[in-house]
């Protein structure tokens, strides 16, 4: 089993979900975050005043799933991530040593 994190733009989380969704994915984890890569940041200007916003805000998206899914997976988040720009995001790929569904005892496999 591996644990997918997939740093992304905002505004690309519906095409995220629905093409995880398309490759056989039936649950994901997604939090609000904020940071910075090659971007560093960006300037704004707010009541004629400049500004540095260092760090950008992203989503990220967590995906436990099968080795068999891995691959396909990756290929379906940087189809619908993906805009040809600076700031697109990454993808990491952990492995999950174990998982248990807290409602049921159910664990590894089983319980994604």
């Amino acid at each position: 089993m591996k644990l997918i994190t997939a740093i992304i733009r905002p505004f690309k989380l519906e095409e995220v979900r629905q093409a995880v969704s398309d490759a056989g994915v039936q649950g994901m984890t997604v939090t609000e975050v904020r940071g910075f890569g090659r971007q560093r940041g960006h300037t704004e200007i707010y009541r004629g005043a400049e500004y540095l916003v260092e760090f950008v805000p992203k989503t990220k998206v967590e995906i436990a799933v099968p080795e068999a899914l891995v691959d396909t997976v990756i290929e379906a988040v940087v189809r619908a991530a993906h805009t040809g720009k600076v700031g697109d995001g990454k993808i990491f790929v952990f492995d999950l040593t174990q998982v248990v569904r807290i409602r049921t005892g159910e664990r590894d496999a089983g319980a994604l």
